[in-house]
Formats: structure tokens, C-alpha cells, sequence
């Protein structure tokens, strides 16, 4: 595995949260994005929404809510989620930080109780339960109830960090980036992997404080085509040997099984 990209010399602000949100073509769901964030009651936020060279209206949508002063536009050519991620994040100036994809959802009290939970734990990562919905934002299916301990051996075959429901305290060891040079795939699952990774531990707050979305189409709609990448995953990221990797595999697919039936 390479190395963890931190910076640590950054003076950040204390109990500012800095959500991250990556946006190619997300105008039919931001609207609604945008919305759960303002709708916190955890109000010491900044979002910084990375546009990543949307061919649609989303920039005009995002620039319609800019009269907060909280919300930033940051724009990129297109490069992929990762990178643009990794642009919102050296921007951004919080004590705390926050990936939200811009077509999820986060319930008001996501931030209070996550912040809270967080202090609650003396951790440097948390997570929570979300349940999911459709396009329509109608429930679907049943929800993901998060892992009380996660610890990095737990990562090392399956996902439990819902990237929508983490929160990473970057004042102990400064900012994080995700891996670009796994071209937007599984750089969420290995940038918690990097985060859990700084102590060995994070905790999953039971209560359900997010919504996921789930889009026909998507790469994570289809298993199939992801058992080669996860395979790739674990022999190049973890390190595994063969064995170890088919053996992950197998641990990743029962957990889909599950998690999808």
C-alpha cells in the first residue's frame, strides 16, 4: 500500500464541519441535496460542491444557492469523483469533514448528532445507519444498520462506512485525501480504510440519520461487474494474496447478499 496523504499544518476551524460533494450531471437530484444540508441543525457547515464539468444545469442550480454564503462552487474539468473530492477538500477549512454525494440525503439532525456522537466516543471517525430510496425518493428496501466498532481489520473485506453517513475529525492528524489512481472506484471504501487506519477504530451510531439513493445503472446497482475490480482491490490495495482476495471476495459478496436481498 502507498503511504496516506496527510497535511497537518493547516490552521483549521474548530466544530466546522466541511461537507465535500463531487457533482457530474446532478440536476435531477441536488436540488433536493442542497436541501438536507440547509435543513441542519447543525448550522457551523461549510459545503464546498466540486462541479466536475457538468454538461447539464447543475452549475446554474448550485449558483441559485449562493446567496448563502456557507455554500461554495468550486469547478473542475472533468477528472472523476476522487479528484474532484480531493479539490473540495484542500479548499476546505473545518475541523471536521464530510463526503455527500449529490444525489443523497442527510436528515436535519445528521450533523448534530454525528458531531455529538463523535465527541461522545473521543473518536477521530464515525458513522451511522441510512436507510435507501429510490429516484423517487421513495424507501426501498430495508435499511443498513452501521457496526457498533469497525476496526481496520474489519475493513479489509468489507465496506462498513457508508460514505454518505462518515464523518473524520481532521485536527489530530491533519487532511486526508482519497487515491486517485484508483480512477473514482472504490476510493471512498479505501479512504475510510486510510481514516480507520490512524487508530484502528471508528463507531457506527445506530440510529438511522441518512438516506442513500439507489440509481439504475449505477456501478454498485450491478455486482457482477464489480467482483474483477474488488478482486483487483484486494491484491493491489490490501496487499492480499490470492487466496486472501478470492476469500474477501466471497466475505464481500455474502455481505451484498444480504445488504441487497
Amino acid at each position: 500500500m502507498n503511504k496516506v496523504k496527510t497535511t497537518n499544518n493547516e490552521k483549521l476551524l474548530s466544530g466546522l464541519v466541511s461537507i465535500i460533494m463531487p457533482c457530474y450531471n446532478g440536476e435531477k437530484f441536488i436540488k433536493e441535496t442542497i436541501e438536507s444540508v440547509l435543513a441542519q441543525t447543525y448550522t457551523s457547515w461549510e459545503l464546498l460542491i466540486i462541479d466536475d464539468g457538468s454538461k447539464d444545469s447543475s452549475v446554474d442550480i448550485i449558483k441559485s444557492y449562493q446567496q448563502d454564503q456557507r455554500i461554495k462552487l468550486i469547478q473542475q474539468a472533468n477528472a472523476g469523483s476522487a479528484a474532484a473530492r480531493n479539490n473540495g477538500i484542500r479548499q476546505s477549512k473545518g475541523q471536521y469533514m464530510a463526503l455527500l454525494d449529490s444525489d443523497d440525503l442527510w436528515l436535519p439532525e445528521f450533523l448534530e448528532k454525528q458531531v455529538n456522537f463523535m465527541k461522545e466516543k473521543k473518536a477521530v471517525c464515525v458513522c451511522c445507519s441510512y436507510s435507501r430510496i429510490d429516484e423517487d425518493s421513495n424507501d426501498v428496501l430495508r435499511p443498513v444498520i452501521a457496526k457498533s466498532k469497525i476496526t481496520s481489520k474489519d475493513m479489509q473485506a468489507i465496506d462498513y462506512v457508508g460514505t454518505l453517513t462518515g464523518l473524520y475529525d481532521q485536527s489530530k492528524y491533519g487532511k486526508i485525501y482519497l487515491r486517485e489512481e484508483l480512477n473514482s472506484l472504490l476510493d471512498d471504501y479505501a479512504f475510510f480504510t486510510d481514516v480507520i487506519n490512524l487508530e484502528g477504530i471508528a463507531y457506527g451510531n445506530p440510529e438511522i440519520l441518512a438516506k442513500y439513493r439507489l440509481r439504475q445503472g449505477s456501478m454498485t446497482s450491478n455486482k457482477r461487474k464489480l467482483i474483477k475490480k474488488h478482486y483487483i482491490f484486494y491484491r493491489t490495495h490490501f496487499g492480499q494474496n490470492a487466496l486472501q482476495s478470492m476469500v474477501s471476495v466471497i466475505k464481500w459478496g455474502m455481505a451484498g447478499l444480504i445488504k441487497y436481498r
